[in-house]
This record gives structure tokens, sequence and C-alpha cells, in this order.
């Protein structure tokens, strides 16, 4: 069974900058880590190649300093990874994002049977690029998936769903699962692995790899949405004390609510 991951590299930090002209992230010099929606994917794929044998990759989308994430992810147990980086991929939202990274997959020559993806990032919260990735592959796919019940030669079984409903799915392979945090509890990095893994084991690719090489199609060109403003919510730091009865205070509670417009 051949598995791929795809992982990002977020900001470490929340102090993070945004281009006032392209309104996207100026990540530039910016304290970065792997994704933590990505550990459960990651964990999941070294846990099935655990049951059922086969291999375990990973892929990411940014910048050369990238590289950063897929190492640790091969620190993990993953086999090996792609960073797939351009500057014309420079600026792109969900789908252009997603159109990227599935040129890459096609021609990586290795057919997955496979693809998982944390439920969303930390730094675009969107949670839609594992889906448009798996319709731009043509592939049947499932998200929010907090349990993997069975695997065979040509279905896995999983389930997804919280303390109120559980569903389970049956999915014919090859498929794409984005997966909750709840699905298990990531391994740490081996320090074995570090020490003695050679960092030209991680690959690299660009534009220039894909078959379709129509820079329109990527980066800013290629993005159908764009932030318009991002910015911090204002801090209020007034508070104001009620004393009294329990009846008097659900009175002034209700007033204080009401003079502010908030019922």
């Amino acid at each position: 069974m051949n598995i791929l991951v795809c992982i990002k590299q977020v900001p470490g930090t929340t102090n993070v900058e945004v281009d006032p002209v392209t309104g996207v992230l100026k990540r530039d010099g910016v304290q970065s880590k792997l994704n933590p929606y990505d550990l459960y994917a990651i964990e999941t794929a070294l846990t099935l190649r655990e049951s059922y044998g086969g291999t375990v990759d990973t892929i990411t989308m940014g910048p050369d300093q990238a590289k950063s994430v897929i190492l640790e992810s091969i620190y993990m147990g993953v086999d090996g990874g792609t960073v797939v980086s351009d500057r014309r991929f420079a600026g792109s939202d969900v789908l252009a994002t997603s159109y990227t990274l599935a040129q890459a997959i096609k021609v990586t020559n290795k057919s997955y049977d496979i693809i998982l993806c944390g439920k969303q990032t930390t730094d675009g919260d969107t949670a839609q690029v594992g889906s448009e990735l798996a319709e731009l592959l043509s592939i049947p796919h499932i998200t929010y998936v907090n349990s993997i019940v069975s695997v065979s030669d040509r279905y896995i079984t999983v389930r997804s769903g919280n303390e109120y409903s559980v569903i389970t799915s049956k999915i014919a392979l090859p498929c794409l699962i984005c997966v909750d945090s709840d699905i298990n509890t990531p391994r740490l990095p081996s320090y074995k692995r570090k020490k003695y893994t050679d960092d030209n084991i991680v690959r690299f690719m660009s534009l220039d790899n894909f078959a379709d090489r129509d820079e329109s199609h990527y980066g800013l060109k290629g993005s159908a949405t764009q932030v318009e403003r991002v910015f911090s919510p204002d801090k209020k730091k007034e508070k104001t004390m009620i004393e009294g009865t329990s009846s008097q205070l659900s009175d002034s509670l209700y007033e204080l609510l009401k003079d502010k417009k908030f019922i």
C-alpha cells in the first residue's frame, strides 16, 4: 500500500504581517512549524504502513525553507518527501494550491492508494484543499475522519462524527481522507533517524516539472479568490461588575445585553 500525506509549513506565531497589496501572509523571516493537524495524518499513514505494509511519502507546497517540515516527517518515520517550490506559486488560494498539488502528484510517477490530509491548516483554516485536491484527481474523498476501521485491497472503511452521531463509510481505493485530531496521538520524531538522515533525501519540484506549465493556472494569477483585508479584532478590557441576588443579577444582565444590542 502506497500512501501520500499532504503537509504544510505554517507560521509558528500569531504575530504575522499581511502584504497590503496582495493580501497574503508575509512568511519571510517568520518562525515556522509543521501544521499541527498534519501530524495526525502522518501518524495515521505510519500506522497503516505498520499494519498493511507499503510506503509513506509526504509532499508540501511552499518556499525552499519548507524542506524542514518534510525532514521532520522523515524523522517521524516517513520514507521520503517532496517540496513543490516556485516563486510562480506565491499567493495561491485554495483552488490554485489544490491544482498545484494535483499537478505535482500526477508527475511523481507513483500510484498512491490513499492520500491523507489534516482536516485544516492553522494559517488559512479553510479546510478545503483536501476536498478540492480529490476532485482534481478524480478520486473519492471523505473529511473529518476520526477512526480507521479496516482496509482491504479495494476499500477502506472509516468512521467520522461526534458524540451525538457516528457515520461509518466504505470508500473505494484510491481515495483521499482528511483526518481529525482525535484519530490518534502522533509519535515524536526520532533523534536516531535525524542523526543518520541525509538532507538530500528531500526532492524538489517546480512548475517546469509539470505537464501544465501555463502560469495563469498558478499563484495569484490562478487564484479565484483574494483576501481583501486581514486584521486583528479590537481588544477591549472594559468590564462591568454586577452584584445582587440571582433575580437581580439576571435582570441586570438582561438590561446590559439589551443596551449593547446583543439581544
